[in-house]
């Protein structure tokens, strides 16, 4: 038995899609990255210019832990929770016509 062209088709379009999602989620978390480690490396600067006391580590620590949960988003798995709900919504997304 053959197999259906169209599902073929409409496989390949999907899997296309994925991975131009996953694609914009990497480059999405590289370009954060790169803005933090500029913003921080110029905070670092005008801290150390203008001298009395260190406040650049509250800066660092408190984006740092925005990176790092983007990092854990796009490279780390999500809770099955996350994965059923998005599941849901592009279901109910595509049901809509």
């Amino acid at each position: 038995m053959d197999a259906d062209p169209t599902t073929d088709q409409t496989s390949d379009r999907e899997r296309l899609q994925r991975a131009r999602e996953r694609v914009a989620a990497i480059k999405g978390f590289y370009i954060h990255l790169a803005i933090f480690l500029a913003v921080i490396v110029l905070l670092f600067v005008v801290d150390f210019a203008t001298g009395g006391g260190w406040w650049v580590q509250w800066v660092v620590l408190g984006w740092g832990i925005g990176v790092l949960a983007h990092a854990l988003i796009v490279f780390g798995s999500s809770p099955k929770f996350v994965s059923r709900w998005e599941e849901r919504k592009i279901r109910e997304y595509m049901d809509e016509r």
